[in-house]
C-alpha cells in the first residue's frame, strides 16, 4: 500500500513541479540514472547492501519496488531536482537540501523495517553515496563523460569493499 502512496505523491509532484516541455533535456541524465541502478541490482544480487523490504504483500518483492522506483520515481526526482538546480554559493545548500532528504526518507523506511542493510552498509555509507549520486547526476547533466569516466572508478569501489566475491580473489 506504502509503495501505491509513494508514486500518488511523486506523480503529484510531477505536475506542479515539472516544466514537461523540457523533460527531453533531462532525458540522457535519468538514463545514465536508470543504468547505473540496474547494474548494482545486477552486480549485487545475490549480496545487496541495501534492499526493499515489502511488509504488505508476499509478492512485492525488492525487484518490483525498486524497478517502480527506477522507472516512476527517480525520473520525477531527477527532473525536478536538475530543473531548479541553483547557481553560485547557493549549489551547496541545494545539494545539501536533497542529499538530507533522500537520506532522512532512508532512515524513515529503515525505521518502518521497509528498508534493510546488509554486508556492512548502514546510513552513513547510504548518505555519502547520495551525496556522491547527487553530485555525479549534476556532472552528468552538463558534462556526461565527465560523470562516466568518474562512474567507472566509483563502481570499482563499491565493488572492491563491498562485494564478498573480489575479497576473495587472491
Amino acid at each position: 500500500m506504502y509503495l501505491i502512496l509513494v508514486v500518488v505523491v511523486y506523480i503529484v509532484l510531477a505536475k506542479i513541479f515539472i516544466d514537461w516541455k523540457r523533460w527531453q533535456e533531462y532525458y540522457p541524465t535519468i538514463l545514465y540514472y536508470i543504468v547505473c541502478n540496474l547494474l548494482y541490482n545486477f552486480l549485487f544480487y545475490n549480496h545487496t547492501l541495501w534492499a526493499y523490504h515489502a511488509v504488505t504483500f508476499d509478492w512485492l518483492n525488492h525487484t518490483l519496488i525498486e524497478l517502480t522506483f527506477t522507472f516512476f520515481i527517480v525520473p520525477v526526482v531527477l527532473m525536478i531536482f536538475l530543473q531548479y538546480y541553483p547557481k553560485g554559493k547557493k549549489q551547496i545548500v541545494y545539494l545539501a537540501a536533497w542529499v538530507a532528504y533522500f537520506s532522512f526518507l532512508e532512515y524513515l523506511f529503515v525505521k518502518k523495517g521497509l528498508f534493510l542493510f546488509d554486508n556492512g552498509w548502514h546510513l552513513g555509507w547510504s548518505t555519502l553515496f547520495n551525496v556522491i549520486t547527487f553530485i555525479l547526476i549534476r556532472i552528468h547533466y552538463k558534462k556526461p563523460l565527465l560523470a562516466l569516466t568518474i562512474s567507472i572508478p566509483t563502481i570499482a569501489v563499491l565493488l572492491m569493499f563491498f562485494h564478498p566475491a573480489l575479497h576473495d580473489l587472491k
